[in-house]
């Protein structure tokens, strides 16, 4: 996009008025942000794109306490699987309602998937299992 380059007067305070022509061309508005930029001699001055938070989630009483339940197991889970609880289905959901965790891989939190998750853990810990070396040999190993 090609604009007339109009020369601009540098005020008090290093304040300089971007024309609005480049301003409409650009989007920016009063209040929005611009990244400054020294680049081999030259100011470049890029429009930030900042969006606003999203509102808070309003939690009840019963749901804080599922919310801070969930917090310490999810990190206990992500630190030492072997002696973790997964979640309840009240605590997986207030953390997925506040975006803890994602709504699609609720099932993994959860305590049956976890006690799953223990076991191949402990298994693995005490050298029970077997490596294969391609998935034929593997698919091979199975049960039929």
């Amino acid at each position: 996009m090609e604009l007339d380059l109009p020369n601009v007067k540098v005020k008090t305070k290093g304040q300089v008025v971007i024309p609005k022509q480049y301003r409409d061309a650009l989007g920016i508005d009063d209040g929005d942000m611009v990244k400054v930029e020294l680049v081999s001699g030259k100011l470049i001055y890029t429009p930030l794109q900042i969006t606003t938070a999203p509102p808070a989630v309003k939690l009840n009483l019963k749901e804080q306490q599922a919310l801070s339940r969930a917090q310490g197991k999810i990190e206990t889970i992500q630190t030492d699987t072997v002696n973790s609880k997964g979640l309840t289905k009240d605590e997986a959901d207030v953390a997925v309602k506040v975006g803890l965790i994602a709504e699609d891989q609720k099932y993994w939190w959860l305590e049956e998937w976890q006690r799953g998750e223990r076991e191949v853990d402990r298994n693995y810990e005490k050298g029970d299992y077997v490596e294969h070396d391609n998935p034929e040999e593997f698919l091979k190993s199975l049960p039929s």
